[in-house]
């Protein structure tokens, strides 16, 4: 007996480009959650280099502190030259709203795009000498939740989007008698 059997070796061919084709989409969407990744660390490790220039700023300015608070920097460059105030606090203010809103790298069109999306940054005292500097931004994809008591940039880029870095600073009480 001999049984003919046309059209096998197209079904193995076309099973072969089937299960090939969703290889290859999980390999897309691998990669693409590895960019997604990506920029995330790369905007988390901006905010720490933010928020811990800072905390430096307002540690080497102990005095006054309290010109330091602040909330919702970042929202745009001051178009004012920083080198235009007169306080230390004020001059590091400007700075900073300025690395925040971008302005230490532009495209060629003038568009800042030296910060991360959307960064804001803020300063509280919580605790009487201890300052709270946070910088937050939005996400590429929904997380967890934000740093407890960070209320920098709350609303601003929708559910679960927000990310926020924070960092202590104590001042000690000086000239006084303990």
């Amino acid at each position: 007996m001999n049984m003919r059997q046309d059209g096998f070796s197209l079904i193995e061919v076309l099973v072969t480009i089937a299960i090939l084709m969703i290889g290859l989409l999980g390999l897309a969407a691998l990669q693409t959650n590895a960019t997604i990744a990506e920029i995330e660390a790369y905007q988390r490790a901006q905010a720490l280099v933010l928020v811990q220039d800072f905390a430096d700023r307002i540690t080497a300015n102990k005095l006054h502190a309290d010109d330091y608070k602040r909330t919702n920097l970042g929202a745009a460059v001051d178009p004012q030259a920083c080198s235009a105030y007169t306080t230390a606090a004020d001059i590091d203010v400007c700075e900073w709203n300025n690395k925040l809103a971008g302005a230490a790298e532009v495209t060629g069109g003038g568009t800042k795009i030296g910060a991360m999306l959307g960064a804001r940054g803020c300063v509280t005292e919580p605790t009487p000498n201890y300052y709270l500097v946070t910088v937050s931004w939005q996400g590429m994809s929904a997380a967890g939740a934000s740093t407890p008591g960070a209320t920098c940039g709350a609303g601003l880029y929708g559910t679960g989007k927000r990310r926020t870095v924070s960092v202590v600073v104590r001042v000690g009480l000086l000239g006084t008698a303990t």
